[in-house]
């Protein structure tokens, strides 16, 4: 979106300022290539998962929950809708998590948060919720947060669900490029989970473009946006 934002302004510039079109044609091209060869998506990605230093070994003390993000669905061939990359992602991670906690608590909490910004025809957490039992989570232990359409909403929504009980120690499982702004969010609300990233995204420098560095532009841009958005917000007193 935020790319094709920046391809309909070029596009706008080239057509209203007929003198200067040689120069953003260039610039357009320019960007382009950095962007799909990776040059300049490299930093982007760098300075969006910078800022967060994970916890090397989650704590699992009293009563832990742990709290996943969802990452958008997709359909796969067969017109299933499935979790995407990132999503499987953090589906490996919590169940792995889930799996050292049941081996020292006595309760663990799985929560799932993830509506429908897509409006696909079911919401992340419900169409993460196979994918958990499969790699083992008990169903009695997983919470569905199914309303929530941004990181923002992930935080606001959990916030009720943690408030119902009484848990020790929380983590909070996303991808690198998502905890900080994951963390901004979820402190607005006084909640200060162990952060565990489940993923990171690499560019991939070289000569040609690849559609795989757009993607990763895509989200590096959304997110250092989102984090631009939220301290703006606060500062006018939205957040």
């Amino acid at each position: 979106m935020i790319l094709f934002t920046l391809l309909a302004l070029f596009f706008a510039a080239f057509a209203l300022m007929r003198r200067l079109r040689p120069m953003i044609a260039i610039a357009g091209l320019t960007l382009f290539w950095l962007l799909s060869a990776g040059w300049l998506t490299a930093p982007l990605l760098a300075w969006a998962q910078a800022g967060v230093q994970p916890v090397a070994h989650a704590t699992f003390s009293g009563r832990p929950a742990i709290i996943l993000l969802g990452s958008g669905t997709e359909y796969d061939d067969n017109e299933h809708l499935i979790p995407k990359h990132d999503g499987f992602a953090r589906i490996e991670k919590t169940a792995d998590l889930y799996t050292i906690c049941t081996r020292i608590a006595s309760h663990c909490t799985v929560i799932v948060s993830g509506g429908n910004p897509q409006r696909h025809e079911a919401a992340e957490a419900d169409v993460y919720l196979p994918w958990l039992l499969r790699k083992g989570v008990a169903r009695p232990d997983i919470i569905l947060e199914n309303a929530s359409r941004t990181t923002y909403e992930n935080a606001k929504y959990v916030t009720p669900i943690l408030a119902r009980e009484h848990y020790d120690s929380l983590i909070l499982v996303t991808s690198a490029h998502q905890m900080r702004r994951a963390l901004l969010d979820f402190r607005r609300f006084d909640i200060t989970p162990q952060p565990v990233v489940s993923n990171t995204r690499r560019a991939q420098t070289g000569v040609l473009p690849r559609y795989a560095n757009l993607v990763n532009a895509e989200i590096a841009m959304h997110e250092l946006i989102g984090i631009a958005q939220f301290h703006v917000y606060r500062a006018i007193g939205w957040f």
